[in-house]
Formats: C-alpha cells, sequence, structure tokens
C-alpha cells in the first residue's frame, strides 16, 4: 500500500508488479475453479459405477462356479 502512495519511479514500477501479481492470482483461481466444478461433476457423474462394477463381477463369478449338486430322486420304481 505504501507503493501507491509514494511518487517515485520505483514504487510506481512496484505497484504496477503488484497489480499484476493480484490479476494473475485472480486468473488462476478461476482456472482452478473451472477445473474443480468440471472434477465434481465427473465425480457426481461416475460415483456408483464402482459398485456397480463389484456386483457385475460378483454376479459373474457366482454364474462361473457349478451349480450345486441337488438331490434328486431315484428314477424308477421303488
Amino acid at each position: 500500500m505504501l507503493s501507491s502512495v509514494l511518487n517515485s519511479k520505483s514504487a510506481i514500477r512496484v505497484n504496477i508488479q503488484i497489480m499484476r501479481a493480484f490479476v494473475k492470482l485472480r486468473e488462476l483461481v478461476l482456472t482452478h475453479k473451472d477445473l474443480a466444478v468440471k472434477i465434481e461433476a465427473l465425480e457426481r457423474k461416475y460415483a456408483n459405477h464402482d459398485e456397480k462394477i463389484k456386483i457385475i463381477f460378483e454376479t459373474i463369478k457366482q454364474l462361473l462356479e457349478p451349480p450345486p449338486a441337488s438331490k434328486k430322486p431315484p428314477i424308477g420304481f421303488r
């Protein structure tokens, strides 16, 4: 703040650099904010996929296992 009050060439240069730094910070924050919004949208879109994939694999494993041997009555007359 002192650089904006002083009236020398070096104070003016420092003040300009400070303003440029704040502009650059604002640009970076906005860029990261856009990225954060996109990441959150992707997380919401694919949030349930892990659970669904687990269910699919469990179902496939169950289908690959041989069926349990069932007790069938003997064929023929008694």
